[in-house]
């Protein structure tokens, strides 16, 4: 409803989207949507791109990915993996992770992260592919054990963490945020906006906030944001479609 309405705004600049991961993975996720996101959606900056960790219940007797994938598949349908609902970046980033590694886990969907992170703690599901914002505290409090980071290098904010990648090479995932607004919306507002944004990123007590959280700053052109936004709906497409996802 969100994205319609912005798509439906006057393109004067005042009316944007906040753009994230979830509506590359919408535009395969919903077979009847009112407008073509792709298309009706102008990308002004990139944001940030968020971490996303792969992490268990410290009662899981694992220590590593590797360990993860041995005992999973000694244990096939006996593990339950969370997410925020169905077709939810935790929850295409574990059928990912399913696809190139062979094993078998059973999706347990929740209404949002928060519960599905608090079962997880309970030790009521055992494993969870959620971004770094949401899970730091319960990773630093030792509630949690993370097995790896799932984007494509370590992260500072969590040092001696393997990636997943270093086990199950090309595996690659992470959550990102920008800013769209509705296609007509001239180059000169665009631009504008994408130099407003840019200065912000480059805000030394920002750039701290965000590296609090574990976040990464991702600043570029609106060229740019878009290649981004093409390669994520492509990429999780191509998930969505292989695991037979729908939405709820």
């Amino acid at each position: 409803m969100g994205t319609e309405t912005v798509v439906k705004a006057a393109p004067d600049g005042y009316t944007l989207l906040l753009v994230n991961d979830s509506h590359a993975m919408n535009t395969t996720l919903y077979e009847r949507l009112n407008f073509n996101f792709i298309h009706d959606i102008a990308p002004i900056a990139s944001i940030a791109r968020v971490p996303n960790v792969m992490e268990v219940n410290p009662s899981v007797p694992v220590q590593s990915v590797s360990e993860f994938i041995t005992f999973a598949k000694a244990n096939a349908g006996k593990i339950n993996m969370a997410s925020g609902g169905s077709g939810t970046p935790s929850h295409v980033s574990g059928e990912l992770f399913k696809m190139m590694t062979g094993v078998e886990l059973v999706h347990v969907p929740y209404r949002g992260g928060a519960p599905a992170l608090a079962d997880l703690v309970a030790g009521q599901v055992q494993v969870m592919f959620s971004n770094l914002p949401q899970t730091i505290e319960f990773i630093r409090a030792g509630t949690l054990r993370p097995l790896a980071v799932t984007t494509a290098t370590p992260l500072k904010e969590l040092p001696g963490l393997p990636t997943v990648a270093e086990t199950v090479p090309g595996y690659e995932t992470s959550g990102w945020i920008g800013l769209g607004a509705p296609r007509d919306t001239p180059s000169g507002i665009v631009l504008r906006l994408n130099k407003e944004i840019n200065e912000a990123l480059a805000d030394p007590k920002f750039l701290a906030r965000l590296s609090d959280l574990g976040i990464t700053p991702l600043a570029g052109s609106p060229s740019k944001f878009g290649k981004l936004i093409s390669h994520e709906t492509e990429k999780w497409a191509k998930v969505i479609r292989a695991a037979g996802i729908k939405a709820e």
